[in-house]
């Protein structure tokens, strides 16, 4: 926190001795006016790794320095990854918002502002394209820069983007600042900055114990699952050393076994919900083996690797694919057991699997609430998830971008599989499409010629 502050307040202090240099070297420039140098995107991207707004030297007459903080306060208190930068009208835009990113190299939310001229672009796994576009939509009548910035801001923080804030606006680097120092220095803002950091541990205690929550929910049905695969265990009547059995059904037999313990262990060192998708896979790699030891054991061809069954995985896998409508959906093909599919074929209802709900009933999962996306997505893997839950309760959640904030990432269509949430640093590594056009460069979401004239990512 006293970093934080120290920061802060270097920025306060600061900012008049830059706008005292600029003046100077205003004095001291000879010639004819000339047009403004385009403002290099690291010296932009590195001001943006500190704090959350940038307003460009040449560009201050569109947002004052208290405005500027103001605005900085705001979104650092709400502790989300929202970047806002202020420049000059006739800076170049091509190519901008990429490289910007690229430069930045953190996940979140970026609005520029040159000139009258506004837009922003996101990462996908922070807001999609679509909120973004409407975001910026809902502003484009506001020619107040302070009204327009701080109105977009207010928009884009009750659409709860995905992430948090990146660690670099803590001010982690001056923690070595003496107390008595800072004391005297900074006690034009401390109420403001202490305000701002409550707010900000609120945020982060509330994310946390939604995780909490999730998790303990989640740790009843794996629980159920190890518990179901360990009876399967005891159940088989296999012993390696029996007549007939060779080293394929021992290794087969052995991983078996190891899945088990694994999975146990994985579940006992999880701490987050996304964590759980390597339980579920462990179970499932050993409930493969355990059906590539039977098929040695009765002479029958070994069984290819498919999904488990969807109505319940401790069913084990899957042996067809079949047509299923559910009560309030599209029909789609899902992986099936044996005993599901005949039981489909007679008219009768599978045998589904159902988990607790927030409302004390017991919901089939896919019905049941976001919790269990991770649990889903161990078994089922990213390829083909969102194909057998499209239309359910749980595939519209997982399809927004905040799921993968709480929830994590790399569901396939249901998330940026990077595994990216927003406020992390990922350098280069990101989806380029999420930031390409803006100010007339392509990729317009159409509002009808707000940049450029050309429909540039002005709307719908």
């Amino acid at each position: 926190m006293k970093g934080a502050l120290f920061s802060r307040l270097l920025r306060l202090l600061m900012a008049p001795l830059a706008a005292m240099a600029l003046a100077a070297l205003a004095v001291l420039s000879v010639g004819a006016p000339s047009a403004h140098a385009a403002t290099d995107l690291s010296t932009v991207a590195a001001a943006l790794r500190e704090s959350p707004v940038y307003v460009d030297p040449a560009a201050s007459d569109q947002l004052s320095s208290a405005d500027a903080e103001a605005l900085a306060d705001k979104i650092e208190g709400a502790d989300e990854p929202i970047f806002v930068a202020v420049l000059p009208a006739d800076q170049p835009t091509q190519n901008l918002f990429q490289n910007l990113r690229t430069e930045t190299g953190v996940t979140g939310l970026y609005a520029v502002r040159l000139g009258d001229r506004f837009d922003a672009r996101a990462d996908s796994g922070v807001l999609s394209q679509e909120a973004v576009s409407n975001l910026v939509t809902a502003v484009q009548g506001a020619g107040d820069p302070k009204a327009q910035l701080n109105d977009f801001v207010d928009d884009a923080l009750r659409s709860d983007p995905g992430g948090t804030a990146p660690s670099s606006w803590s001010g982690g680097g001056d923690e070595g600042v003496d107390a008595g120092a800072l004391a005297a220095a900074g006690a034009v803002v401390v109420a403001g900055g202490a305000g701002a950091y409550a707010l900000a541990r609120r945020n982060r205690r509330r994310k946390e114990e939604e995780r909490r929550e999730a998790l303990a929910k989640l740790a009843v049905v794996v629980d159920e699952d190890i518990t179901a695969f360990g009876e399967e265990l005891d159940r088989l009547d296999f012993h390696p050393a029996e007549a007939g059995a060779d080293d394929s059904m021992r290794a087969d037999y052995e991983r078996a076994l190891d899945a088990y313990e694994n999975a146990k262990s994985l579940m006992a060192a999880t701490t987050r919900p996304e964590e759980v998708r390597a339980v579920t896979q462990t179970l499932e790699d050993g409930r493969f083996s355990l059906a590539l030891l039977a098929a040695r054991r009765e002479g029958r061809p070994l069984p290819e690797r498919r999904a488990p069954c969807f109505f319940d995985p401790r069913h084990g896998p899957s042996v067809a694919d079949v047509p299923w409508t559910p009560s309030l959906g599209a029909t789609r093909e899902i992986p099936v057991c044996a005993a599901d599919r005949a039981r489909l074929a007679d008219g009768r209802d599978p045998m589904i699997r159902e988990v607790e709900t927030d409302y004390g009933t017991r919901r089939p999962y896919w019905d049941a609430g976001p919790a269990y996306g991770p649990w889903a997505g161990g078994y089922f893997g990213g390829g083909i998830l969102p194909g057998l839950l499209v239309g359910t309760m749980l595939g519209s959640m997982m399809a927004t971008p905040s799921y993968a904030a709480m929830y994590g990432a790399g569901y396939g269509d249901f998330g940026a599989a990077s595994g990216y949430e927003g406020g992390d640093v990922s350098g280069a590594d990101f989806n380029t499409d999420d930031f390409t056009g803006g100010f007339g460069g392509g990729g317009d979401y159409g509002g009808g010629g707000d940049f450029g004239g050309g429909g540039d990512f002005g709307g719908f």
